[in-house]
């Protein structure tokens, strides 16, 4: 049976880079790749810059269109380095708090890893990662591989 890995994606050139190591480290896996559209972030995931007063009214019809629009994009983006990578891809959305509901994903299916990214600091606070990856990390019930950013010097 082939294992499946948990790839949070978000549009972000680190997500990019946790979801091209899924693939050239695990061949043989299935890869799905898990979009968290989070209410409670003004431009949580965007891949052009937001200016939040810009942006339509938390929770209202118009926010969740533009999210919508927004995820397609990350899936278009995933799909085509799935194509590139000859790898076998699923995409999948859910809504709410990014560090839980890939645990809860994780909990209520078939996964067996998460490969996630995670921002290299340097200094004190190289111990650190982002918020989400130290909270999977945390709570993960499976391996969690972390891609690390290179700090800038």
């Amino acid at each position: 049976m082939s294992r499946q890995l948990l790839v949070p994606v978000d549009g972000s050139p680190l997500s990019k880079r946790a979801l091209e190591y899924a693939f050239d480290t695990h061949s043989d896996a299935t890869v799905v790749a898990l979009h968290v559209i989070d209410p409670s972030e003004p431009g949580y995931s965007s891949m052009t810059p937001v200016d939040v007063r810009n942006e339509p009214p938390h929770g209202s019809e118009a926010w969740f269109e533009r999210a919508a629009e927004e995820e397609e994009l990350v899936f278009e983006e995933v799909r085509e380095l799935a194509d590139e990578h000859d790898a076998d891809l699923t995409t999948e959305s859910v809504t709410g708090d990014a560090a839980r509901e890939i645990i809860d994903y994780v909990e209520d299916h078939d996964i067996d890893g998460i490969v996630l990214g995670g921002h290299g600091r340097l200094g004190p606070s190289r111990l650190l990662l982002g918020s989400v990856a130290e909270m999977v990390v945390a709570r993960s019930p499976v391996t969690v591989t972390v891609v690390r950013d290179t700090p800038e010097e």
